[in-house]
């Protein structure tokens, strides 16, 4: 009778949660109570696992290869705490983030049945859900979701949420067998890309494009700080034309409608504030099964986009904030606040 009530409970409140999590409400209240709801059913072993103090390093440690984490996997929950879990992680997404996230989780169970066994340990429930500090609409703590091709990190302070570093990769790019064929997750983030430089005329094309071969990786790997600051190359966006300024907003676009609202209107607010000073960089072809890179830099943030490996069939993508990632801007503020 208690699992049977305990089920109820948390198919109740998973559902409430991913409503809201889509509507425009608070983010960091939702945030808040899914966190509760999810630490609330677990047992004293598994909230060992998953809770750390907020300022353990262990919250900048982020990665995004298949590799044991820190914190409680899905595969070792039971159905209702994997509906908490999934709540969770909801509610620092957009539909359309939650459905890519979870649609690459599920690439594993490809890569397992591709691999045999060859390749590194596949699992489509290896992902690792950690929580940092108290959970709070007003207070400072955060959590992550993290797995292969997955990192999404969320710090919450004075109930302001910030959403970097925000990784997603897929393995296969594009699926080319069985009953899923034809499936690319990342498919708007790589086309609008290539769109955006096959409209370039020759000589915009000498200034966006920095090399004719397209690194191996994204630069800025996994590394606690972003990569590439300072003055970036690339094609400046005063420097394109209307329809093309169009399609560069629509690919921006798509990197912040990944995310829950809030998180959104602050990468929205970014863009806005650095008007032109945006720029975008391109390496490699320009033709599908080619290898190739883009960024995006501001003063603010950058994005990178690499689709190289596997024969051109493997994205890392990813979304940092120069002063903002893991809420370091946040939490100055914060300090700063309180010092006054």
């Amino acid at each position: 009778m208690k699992t049977l009530a305990l089920r109820i409970f948390a198919i109740g409140v998973a559902v409430v949660l991913l409503t809201s999590a889509y509507t425009r409400i608070q983010s960091a209240s939702v945030m808040a109570d899914a966190a509760k709801a999810f630490l609330g059913s677990l047992t004293p072993q598994q909230r060992a696992r998953a809770t750390f103090q907020f300022q353990d390093q262990e919250r900048l440690n982020w990665h995004y290869i298949p590799k044991e984490r820190k914190g409680l996997s899905l595969h070792e929950m039971t159905p209702e705490q994997k509906q908490l879990a999934h709540a969770l992680l909801a509610a620092g997404l957009s539909q359309q983030g939650y459905i890519k996230t979870v649609s690459i989780m599920s690439l594993d169970q490809i890569l397992k049945i591709v691999e045999a066994g060859k390749g590194p340990p596949r699992d489509p429930e290896g992902y690792f859900f950690t929580v940092f500090g108290e959970p709070s609409a007003t207070g400072t703590w955060g959590y992550r979701v993290e797995g292969h091709h997955v990192s999404q990190n969320f710090t919450i302070v004075n109930g302001k949420v910030q959403g970097a570093p925000s990784f997603f990769g897929t393995n296969p790019a594009e699926v080319r067998e069985g009953p899923r064929k034809g499936l690319r997750i990342l498919a708007r983030e790589e086309d609008l890309g290539r769109q955006l430089v096959k409209s370039f005329t020759a000589q915009q094309k000498k200034i966006a494009v920095i090399n004719k071969e397209a690194p191996k990786e994204i630069l800025t790997e996994a590394s606690r700080r972003a990569a590439l600051t300072g003055q970036p190359s690339g094609l400046e966006a005063s420097q394109m034309a209307a329809s093309q300024r169009a399609i560069f907003q629509s690919l921006l676009d798509e990197y912040c409608q990944n995310m829950t609202d809030q998180i959104d209107q602050t990468r929205e607010d970014q863009i806005k504030r650095a008007g032109d000073k945006i720029y975008f960089a391109w390496a490699g072809g320009e033709e599908p099964g080619q290898g190739h890179y883009y960024r995006i830099q501001s003063p603010s943030f950058l994005v990178e986009f690499d689709d190289t490996q596997d024969n051109a069939n493997h994205i890392h993508s990813v979304w940092r904030d120069f002063d903002g990632d893991f809420g370091v801007d946040l939490l100055k503020e914060h300090y700063q606040s309180s010092h006054r």
